[in-house]
């Protein structure tokens, strides 16, 4: 078996309505995909989010970092033995410019083109894309049959705020996301309101995206307390972390990287310095479905919780890889993803794979990534298309 032609696309997907936070304001999103064909005929797909404001990714810098490399090497892949094909691609890394404060890394890129060769792989083999689980990370593996998502309030405020929270309480959701730190928005009025609507069962975390400084975030986080708040995200820049450790120290509260954990090295000082309680583990800022394996693993070693995130704007492939994620990683405290119809006003998938009431979805089970790519609706919405291999004559 080989690998007949790769191909990276750049497509820009739009909204059904912009989702605000404190680092940003998106009505639409641009995603890098590779498409993988194997001499057979079996084509594989995946997906990657470069977003500049948490990893130092665009998507040209994306697309550059899958250009520079030598793709000869693997044109004879993946062979006849899934768990070879597997080992063979967790070594693999792109080429990278040097790390700066921002950690500027290829991570989406290669999401990207490791879903694109473990999909490829996985349906030429007969094996879905959550068999990985028990070959990479075998101490996490749990097989479930369904898992429940999360629900996400991020720029309501006031009345609309209030029926947010009333009606995901009433969808069934046991878990939601709240982002704070918007400018202009009183945060404490807003949860007074959201805890309210929701109820004292519901499980209310919230996400900041860098929004405070050393000098007033454990006022800012006191303040919400009271509301019982079972985590927070990302409450200031990565850059300052530092003041950390004695927030945890001072307020009791569960701190979770988010933006300071996109690889190994930001999981191994957040450890080394005591600067989180948490990590959220989002496929395509970590680098794909096997690093982020690493990073649970990782983090269960060091005694560090873990939820799986999601980028806003994912389409259906990243939702589909989530969800094999999802299914088969034991100790996952929150999920996050599989929002496509809810977010997306269009997607690339024959058949909708959205969490249902309650944010309740089943298990993928068929071979590769186990969706349907619709390669009509890729087309409309690809914005720039590039062949990585073969060379170009």
């Amino acid at each position: 078996m080989a690998i007949k032609s790769l191909t990276a696309l750049a497509i820009r997907v739009p909204l059904r309505r912009t989702i605000r936070h404190a680092s940003h304001a998106r009505t639409e999103t641009d995603n890098l995909l590779v498409r993988c064909e194997l001499t057979d005929g079996t084509v594989g797909w995946g997906e990657g989010v470069p977003r500049s404001y948490v990893t130092g990714e665009t998507i040209d810098s994306a697309l550059a970092a899958l250009r520079g490399c030598d793709w000869s090497a693997w044109s004879v892949w993946p062979g006849p033995d899934w768990a070879a094909a597997v080992q063979r691609l967790d070594d693999f890394q792109l080429p990278t410019p040097p790390d700066d404060d921002r950690r500027i890394r290829a991570n989406s890129a290669r999401c990207a083109m490791e879903l694109a060769l473990l999909d490829a792989a996985g349906r030429q083999l007969g094996q879905p894309l959550s068999s990985v689980t028990g070959l990479i990370a075998p101490g996490l593996l749990l097989p479930q049959e369904r898992v429940q998502y999360s629900g996400a309030i991020t720029s309501s405020q006031g009345v609309k705020a209030y029926f947010a929270a009333l009606g995901m309480r009433l969808y069934g959701f046991a878990h939601l996301k709240i982002k704070v730190g918007i400018a202009g928005q009183d945060d404490v009025a807003r949860l007074r309101l959201i805890r309210r609507a929701s109820g004292a069962r519901l499980v209310l975390r919230l996400d900041a995206n860098e929004a405070w400084q050393p000098d007033n975030v454990a006022a800012r986080i006191a303040a919400l307390l009271p509301f019982e708040i079972a985590s927070v995200e990302q409450p200031v820049p990565h850059a300052q972390i530092g003041c950390l450790p004695a927030v945890r120290r001072q307020l009791g509260v569960r701190i979770m990287h988010d933006e300071s954990l996109c690889g190994q090295v930001d999981a191994e000082r957040a450890v080394a310095d005591g600067t989180c309680d948490l990590f959220n583990l989002r496929l395509s800022k970590c680098g794909g479905f096997l690093p982020t394996l690493h990073l649970a693993a990782f983090a269960r070693e060091h005694g560090l919780g873990c939820q799986l995130g999601c980028q806003v704007g994912e389409t259906g492939i990243l939702s589909a890889a989530g969800r094999h994620f999802a299914t088969s990683v034991a100790g996952l405290l929150w999920r996050e993803g599989s929002y496509d119809r809810r977010l997306l006003a269009a997607n690339v998938l024959v058949r909708d794979i959205t969490f249902g009431a309650g944010g309740w979805a089943p298990a993928l089970t068929e071979p590769g990534l186990g969706v349907t790519i619709d390669e009509q609706a890729v087309d409309h919405l690809t914005q720039h298309r590039e062949p990585l291999w073969p060379p170009a004559a």
